[in-house]
């Protein structure tokens, strides 16, 4: 994968010594066991370059005071290859915080694709824009400010999207899946992040929020025909989790 503003440079280079890679401070539901954490890094280091652009994405957003809960370097790396693996030019995304994700998803498409992507906050989405500018990749993503839920409904269906990636508050999950499932073609896939929550979503104990727009959605599309899914359960160094695959049939 191709890099921006010099990935490595000439000290490291010579030295033979890898560029530091920055050091987040996950916001999570779990303390990840340390096995997990050592076999993330031991593979990202044969697998996902250092990379300065998503770097300073990381970097640029938590000095502005951002929560540190976007996916992971082998989860971007992941939705990087499915959107590629699938063709897709058009990329819907909910939720952008700092835009780390959608970095991925803009090297994805090609140079007339185009990610739309929805952030609540302002101050946030401008974060993002700065991330997108110095990546490199401006021209081929488009911000919506505001809630999702109002935002999504101004979006036309006369050109649909390939994919549909949903990170946001989980409480409208059910909400954010049916506009993406509107707006995404037959034979597209809906992608929803942080379903399995550190294995609250299955304890009958637990009820809260978060937990409650996760089961309503699979509750949904358990009666949903046009619609096939699957739940990956994952642990790595964000802890315990999981995402939800759907194929718009």
């Amino acid at each position: 994968m191709s890099t921006t503003h010099g990935a490595e440079t000439p000290a490291a280079l010579n030295s033979g010594a890898p560029p530091e890679r920055f050091q987040r401070k996950y916001a999570m539901l779990s303390t990840p066991d340390p096995n997990w954490v050592r076999n993330d890094n031991f593979h990202n280091s044969f697998l996902i370059p250092f990379d300065d652009a998503t770097e300073h994405a990381l970097k640029h957003s938590a000095a502005n005071g951002m929560p540190d809960i976007a996916v992971h370097p082998g989860q971007g790396k992941l939705l990087n290859l499915l959107a590629r693996t699938i063709g897709a030019k058009r990329i819907l995304e909910v939720g952008t915080l700092g835009g780390y994700s959608t970095i991925w998803f803009a090297r994805a498409v090609p140079e007339d694709g185009q990610v739309v992507t929805c952030e609540l906050l302002d101050k946030y989405a401008k974060v993002a824009r700065d991330n997108f500018e110095y990546a490199g990749v401006s021209s081929k993503i488009k911000i919506l400010v505001g809630p999702a839920a109002e935002t999504l409904p101004t979006l036309p269906t006369d050109e649909k999207f390939d994919l549909a990636f949903i990170d946001a508050d989980k409480a409208s999950n059910l909400t954010y899946f049916l506009e993406a499932k509107r707006l995404v073609k037959r034979g597209g896939v809906i992608i929803v992040d942080n379903v399995v929550r550190n294995g609250t979503v299955a304890n009958p104990d637990i009820d809260d929020e978060n937990v409650r727009g996760v089961r309503r959605l699979l509750e949904h599309i358990k009666n949903d025909k046009e619609v096939d899914a699957t739940t990956i359960g994952t642990v790595s160094e964000k802890g315990y989790d999981g995402f939800l695959y759907a194929l718009y049939q």
